[in-house]
């Protein structure tokens, strides 16, 4: 399936999701100028203010604001109709692929590569293994719960079998645990990514043309992965070195942008995720000191603190948020109520992988924390809209079902964040694994 193809039908699955659900209040004021440019002003604009709301909230109260903009973003969209979700429709395709783009690339710029090396091995094991068992979960409880056929209940539970990279990156970097833990938690979170859309998309060829091969799986996940990798090193290595002649250019910023949209055009082109290329190009220019001295050449100070680029991520995440909020179906009472048990069990079943993966080298801290880095998000969200475009069985419910499954892994996760944090001690802080 082409990037342009996923882009339509993103696009149309969105819109076929509404029209037979009906979500958009049929009173609101505004559905009648769906695409004048001072409604999304508006739009812009108020999403703007709940995400300094709710940075204010977190500063304040200590609670992560995922689950605070995911509300409002309820709130304002399908309740009441103040922001109506046709409006944000014909945006979501594009605004996706930045938000992924521009947050992965975030992510690897506060990757240490030293980290990243020595925790390797842990997020490998709690991604797949966490992944797995995830499938596994919800694919029983829709399985039996629900009476969904085998095939189908496994593709739900892949859809929210991993942890969202936006959501993860844009957490750990404000939580008081270790750079290992960090970086450990991140390339999880980005591995998951990549396994939920890979599998995903693989299972739904497989349904549409009822022919079940696990090495076509194993094949796409390599390739996607290779690709990934050998694009992100092959420009971004390079890119590291011309950054330290035109760090002073004026837009030299933006040049680093432009360079990203190419990597991920290139990389879902060759059959890729478009998510692991920006991560190991920012992974690349986030490290570039330590890169100076193996490539021997000489590097002026680098300060990663740019304004521009923080605004930019800051905007990214509120509108990532929010806009799950926007996009919310509000279905049958029993998909909530299946969709809450599946959340709980993901968090339960991650308590003992956790316990089994990480040993003494890791704080008390550490491990809460990441028992409660459960939050789904944006691979979820996408690969749910994917089924009503090609005519699955059950299609229209996995918007619904997914929805539910994303705000409650975000609700406990924020929950078990605000747990977690109460054990620190006032006079230490987390303890960085051993050399």
């Amino acid at each position: 399936m082409s990037f342009d193809q996923i882009i339509n039908n993103f696009n149309t699955s969105l819109e076929n999701l509404f029209k037979l659900h009906d979500v958009i209040p049929q009173f609101s004021p505004l559905i009648g100028d769906i695409l004048s440019a001072p409604v999304l002003l508006l739009a812009g604009a108020i999403i703007i203010f709940l995400g300094i709301a709710g940075e204010v909230f977190f500063k304040k109260t200590g609670i992560p604001d995922i689950a605070f903009l995911m509300i409002l973003g309820v709130i304002i969209g399908p309740i009441l109709g103040i922001i109506p979700t046709s409006t944000v429709i014909e945006i979501v395709p594009y605004f996706a692929a930045v938000a992924l783009i521009l947050i992965m690339f975030d992510g690897g710029l506060n990757l240490d590569i030293r980290n990243v090396i020595k925790t390797a091995h842990y997020a490998l094991f709690l991604s797949v293994f966490g992944f797995f068992v995830s499938i596994v979960s919800v694919a029983l409880i829709m399985f039996y719960g629900l009476g969904w056929g085998l095939v189908e209940s496994i593709l739900l539970g892949t859809m929210v079998g991993g942890s969202s990279s936006i959501i993860v990156f844009g957490l750990v970097q404000r939580l008081p645990i270790s750079d290992q833990t960090k970086s450990m938690l991140s390339l999880e979170s980005a591995i998951t990514d990549i396994l939920v859309t890979i599998t995903a998309f693989v299972l739904i060829e497989m349904l549409v043309s009822g022919i079940f091969d696990p090495t076509l799986a194993i094949t796409s996940f390599a390739k996607s992965v290779g690709v990934g990798l050998v694009l992100g090193f092959v420009i971004g290595i390079p890119w590291a070195y011309v950054t330290t002649k035109i760090q002073n250019v004026q837009r030299s910023y933006l040049l680093t942008i432009g360079i990203l949209f190419v990597i991920f055009f290139a990389e879902k082109s060759l059959g890729g995720t478009g998510a692991l290329a920006p991560l190991i190009f920012g992974l690349m220019l986030g490290n570039k000191q330590i890169l100076s001295r193996y490539l021997k050449f000489k590097l002026p100070k680098i300060s990663l603190d740019d304004p521009t680029h923080r605004q930019l991520t800051f905007l990214l995440r509120s509108f990532f948020f929010v806009f799950v909020g926007l996009l919310a179906t509000l279905g049958r009472i029993d998909f909530i109520l299946f969709g809450v048990i599946a959340a709980i069990l993901i968090y339960v079943t991650r308590i003992p992988i956790v316990k089994i993966s990480l040993r003494k080298k890791f704080s008390v801290v550490d491990k809460k924390i990441t028992i409660a880095m459960i939050p789904r998000g944006l691979a979820a969200a996408v690969m749910a809209t994917i089924p009503l475009t090609v005519g699955l069985q059950n299609a229209e419910y996995y918007p619904q079902i997914v929805f539910v499954i994303i705000l409650s892994s975000v609700i406990i996760t924020t929950i078990a964040l605000t747990k977690a944090k109460s054990h620190i001690p006032k006079d230490s802080t987390s303890v960085d694994l051993p050399k």
